[in-house]
């Protein structure tokens, strides 16, 4: 069979009601094979049907009774309902029974979502340092550190709970907008008609669908009226499905052609894709790629911290001999100090700001640290119909044939005759569309008798009377080479060669051709045969792009992104639409994916056949998981595009998967990112989102490792040469301080990068150690002039509590000096990583301006009145206030000489290497054949994974000890869900049959 054109984009083999031409027709009629299925004889329950009571035990064990393949009347009496459907109560009563018709989806429990914003290395060293204020620092007659605990514990909490709060809301809203994508279903409740949401119906329930719908819950047919079921995303059947009466349609299913009654026999986990899917693992220790990078950048603050702690250990306790507490109380500055304890906090504030911020672009984020990935999106994979064109199939009216004596709006108004004007497929939508008024397609004539599509005739007809003359015609539209044959009146040697010469010339620019011929019927018989078909005209019907699909992959191109068109639609058909968008011909039919390049092409390897690619057709799901597999070996971030159950494999393997809008269920499940909206232009905003986020990370990443660096070795060499011993607490506060700024970097301005983000990490830690080491310069300096000069009191007529020239390495006023200008510079060094160029040149964003405007008040207010004894400071005078003030401003302002020196030196010369080696692994990946083979996002170390979901391990635990016997599928398990996974499912599930109590 030509293939049909088809609603949404389900590969090659999708159908719809009226057929057209896509390949010229040879000038005999085809044959075409009915693709049917084993005719399965309806039995009778063997077993006493009265004893069978009506809950899950005992209808779903395929032992006792097989509500599938029984006879209708047995349905009926096993579930206790007729055709009238079910009232209120008793379905509220079958709601409370079998559960709700959907696959339960574990719920994170908000204690434990709380607790994991503590369960991860950078927090455990807090924690052991709160153990240690606590614990061990008892001994010399002196109490536990109590204020260093409270402390530390404090900060630890309010970490968590701004984590939680944010995190929590984001979910909130994603949820909200998920839930507002719930399916409906037509059911008949209390004897009428209504709409419901899919979730409570119950077994029992009368169902209606009609063409487009998706089928709600498993069913048995009561009424089939030319039923055809596409069920691909089920049983990997390629071909949709013939269905008569009795005949059972599964959950999940669509519905490809006519209407049809049924009664719900299973819901929910009892359905045929909730026993395939509990059958899928319930494991998931997949970690992203932003684990990943909080696992590295949490080693380099770790080591960093562990060296300096080594050291002091040695030289503090061997070297010069102090006592046991004195020593503890320095290795809590470097603990405390130098751990970016808020590094987990701050990224998922910014991810989970940044989900809101999307969900704007009607984008979804089910997987928030997508939203890291989809900064680093080299190449996007995306559907044709519905992503890149309008899925609103439109006559084009300039390339209209026609054979006789009829204009072109004429051969519009028959074929408009010949279509039906209601429960349209897409063809008869775009013809009756294409009059303007679709009034007209009926308007001045009297139907008498209309045939639809049917997979035997494949065209439609009508007889009708025109109401002007009395006379009776018939008009036919269809598939070029069926009509061509029933024209007995015009058809010569020369119409049909003109009429193959305009097919084949409509097939090269992809778009597809619907003949159209008419006759009359003389007498008042409107069965009556007519005088003969005349070929009239040829019509050119194609899926025209989306208005702003060209502007937007323009956009995309400037943002660095190749886009690749993956389509189900024939090859021509990619060509000319890529034409039209402006990206390219260079369109390849999918089964070089498996021969690889023919014989004498330009390429050298299928790798580089993909890379020059357009695009794809032809492509099947299996398809586009191994053009991410390929593009993924070649060392590019990959985004894919799918809407069906089956496309799960390529929306999991993509590094970033996306559920087009009107994606099934299965499909939302497995994606990332869900779209509310079509066309691309919703992907590329979500694209340029994503860079802002990143750009917010990053510049918090190299901050937070610019002040680890900054804090352990600025105290570390003081303590080291002056013996000088910073009182913890004061450490504590500089922390909380900096987090409570920080916190506002989710909401700052920024500027996208125009090319794909990633994590160079030797270039963060390059510029956090060159900022870390210039900031401690700043400080020790300004010890030294204090302890070794009398400059500032003799130029300020400031004092400290001991006497110039016998200054006390512990003065208590030394102490807040060295705090204010600690706190106020290790801050201000935000303003410097955030901007590309000088800090003024970008303006932050106002919370950041006020937050960090408040915390200097703060600063400055305990320097200039705290007295605290238990901590070993002293207010100091508003002069000492200004000096370090002017001080800070001082080195401030190089900072930004600083970056741009690094620039043009160490980061040029790590970037050079960086491609240079990227260059050597190409050559060598072309010589040997072997691509090269990048990590994938979802994989991770033991170590990577503590900084993903931190509460897997408690989950599996319940799991093990027999808590929680429900079948629960987390929506993202969806993602190993594919049609070839149900298919083999589908042959186990007769000897697995559902489980007791599910």
């Amino acid at each position: 069979m030509s293939q049909p054109i088809a609603e949404k984009e389900a590969g090659p083999t999708a159908q719809s009601d009226t057929p057209v031409e896509e390949v010229p027709q040879e000038k005999k009629v085809r044959e075409y094979k009915d693709f049917g299925h084993d005719e399965v004889k309806a039995t009778h329950a063997n077993v006493d049907m009265s004893r069978i009571e009506l809950k899950a035990d005992d209808l779903y064990d395929k032992e006792k009774v097989d509500l599938e393949t029984i006879v209708i009347e047995d349905v009926f009496t096993l579930l206790q309902c007729n055709d009238q459907g079910l009232t209120s109560q008793e379905a509220q009563r079958r709601l409370e029974i079998f559960g709700p018709n959907k696959l339960e989806q574990e719920e994170q429990n908000p204690f434990l979502q709380f607790l994991s914003f503590m369960w991860n290395p950078l927090s455990w060293v807090m924690e052991a340092a709160a153990l240690v204020a606590i614990a061990l620092s008892n001994g010399e007659g002196r109490a536990p550190d109590w204020q260093d605990f409270a402390g530390i514990t404090a900060l630890l909490f309010i970490n968590s709970g701004i984590g939680f709060y944010e995190e929590r809301g984001a979910g909130n809203a994603v949820k909200a907008l998920m839930d507002s994508l719930a399916p409906k279903a037509k059911v008949k409740r209390d004897g009428s008609w209504v709409e419901i949401e899919s979730a409570i119906l119950v077994p029992g329930d009368m169902i209606a669908f009609k063409i487009g719908d998706i089928v709600p819950a498993d069913c048995r047919l009561t009424e089939a009226i030319n039923v055809s079921i596409d069920q691909a995303a089920l049983t990997g059947e390629s071909l949709p499905v013939s269905k008569k009466d009795a005949d059972q349609c599964f959950s999940g299913s669509t519905c490809k052609q006519g209407e049809a009654e049924g009664v719900v026999i299973s819901t929910g986990v009892n359905t045929f894709f909730g026993r395939a899917a509990s059958l899928v693992g319930q494991e998931d220790d997949t970690t992203g790629h932003l684990q990943k990078i909080l696992a590295q950048i949490g080693s380099f603050c770790l080591i960093a911290i562990g060296i300096f702690v080594i050291a002091e250990i040695f030289v503090l306790y061997a070297g010069f001999r102090w006592s046991y507490r004195s020593g503890l109380d320095n290795i809590l500055v470097l603990l405390i100090g130098g751990i970016p304890i808020a590094m987990p906090t701050v990224l998922s504030v910014t991810l989970a700001v940044g989900a809101q911020q999307l969900a704007g672009y009607k984008a979804i984020v089910t997987r928030i640290t997508a939203i890291e990935e989809l900064a680093g999106v080299t190449i996007l994979c995306s559907d044709k119909t519905g992503t890149l064109t309008t899925n609103k199939l439109t006559i084009d009216r300039s390339t209209i044939r026609t054979y006789a004596a009829f204009s072109a709006d004429d051969v519009i108004l028959l074929a408009a005759y010949a279509s039906r004007t209601e429960n349209q497929d897409a063809i008869d939508a775009s013809v009756v569309g294409a009059l303007g008024d679709t009034s007209r397609a009926r308007s001045g004539i009297k139907l008498l008798d209309f045939k639809p599509f049917n997979p035997v005739d494949k065209r439609t007809e009508i007889t009708y009377r025109e109401e002007a003359s009395g006379k009776l015609k018939r008009v036919t539209k269809g598939m070029t080479g069926i009509i061509i044959e029933l024209c007995s009146r015009n058809k010569t040697e020369e119409l049909e060669n003109r009429l193959e010469s305009d097919v084949e010339e409509f097939a090269s620019r992809g778009l597809r051709a619907l003949a159209v011929a008419y006759e009359e019927v003389d007498g008042d018989d409107f069965e009556a045969e007519g005088n003969g078909f005349e070929l009239v005209g040829l019509l050119a019907i194609f899926d025209p792009p989306r208005e702003d699909t060209k502007q937007t992959i323009d956009d995309a191109l400037a943002f660095g992104v190749k886009v690749k068109m993956v389509t189900g639609d024939q090859l021509a058909i990619a060509k000319e639409t890529g034409r039209r968008l402006g990206l390219g011909d260079h369109m390849y039919p999918a089964k070089v994916l498996k021969d690889g390049p023919p014989p004498g092409s330009r390429f050298n390897s299928l790798d580089d056949m993909i890379m020059d690619a357009d695009g794809f057709a032809g492509v099947f799901p299996e398809h586009k998981f191994e053009i991410v597999k390929r593009l993924q070996g070649l060392g590019h971030l990959c985004a894919m595009t799918g809407d069906g159950a089956n496309d799960a494999p390529a929306l999991s393997r993509a590094n970033v998967g996306i559920a087009v809008e009107g994606a099934t269920d299965a499909a939302r499940g497995a994606a990332d990112i869900v779209l509310t909206e079509p066309g691309l232009s919703t992907i590329v905003h979500a694209i340029r989102g994503s860079r802002v986020i990143f750009q917010r990370m990053r510049n918090y990443a190299i901050y937070a490792c610019a002040v680890t660096i900054r804090i352990v070795v600025c105290f570390a060499v003081l303590v080291f040469c002056y013996r000088f011993q910073f009182p913890p607490f004061m450490v504590l506060i500089i922390a909380l301080l900096n987090d409570g700024t920080i916190m506002t970097l989710s909401v700052d301005r920024v500027l996208p990068s125009s090319t794909p983000d990633s994590w160079d990490l030797a270039e963060i830690f390059a510029y956090a150690v060159a900022y870390g080491l210039y900031l401690t310069l700043s400080t020790i300096i300004l010890v030294v002039v204090i302890l070794e000069s009398d400059f500032f009191q003799r130029k300020f007529h400031v004092h400290l509590n001991s006497p110039p020239g016998q200054i006390d390495h512990n003065d208590e006023k030394l102490h807040t000096i060295v705090y204010l200008q600690v706190a106020i510079i290790s801050q201000a060094l935000i303003f410097v990583t955030r901007a590309h160029g000088f800090f003024f040149m970008e303006r932050p964003s106002y919370a950041l301006m006020a937050a960090f405007c408040l915390a200097q008040l703060v600063s400055s207010i305990i320097a200039g009145f705290a007295n605290w004894g238990f901590t070993n400071i002293q207010k100091i005078s508003g002069a000492w206030i200004g000096i370090v003030w002017v001080w800070n401003i001082i080195w401030f302002v190089p900072l930004d000489l600083i970056k741009f020196a690094m620039k043009a030196t160490v980061i040029k010369y790590l970037r050079d290497s960086h491609n240079q080696v990227t260059a050597a692994a190409t050559r060598a990946a072309a010589e040997t054949g072997l691509p090269i083979v990048r990590t994938q996002s979802r994989a991770a170390s033991i170590h990577e994974s503590l900084y993903s979901n931190r509460t897997s391990f408690i989950r599996r635990a319940v799991r093990k000890v027999g808590f929680g016997q429900k079948v629960r599928v987390k929506a993202e398990e969806l993602q190993r869900f594919s049609s070839i996974q149900a298919h083999q499912t589908g042959q186990t599930l007769a000897r697995h049959p559902s489980r007791p109590g599910a």
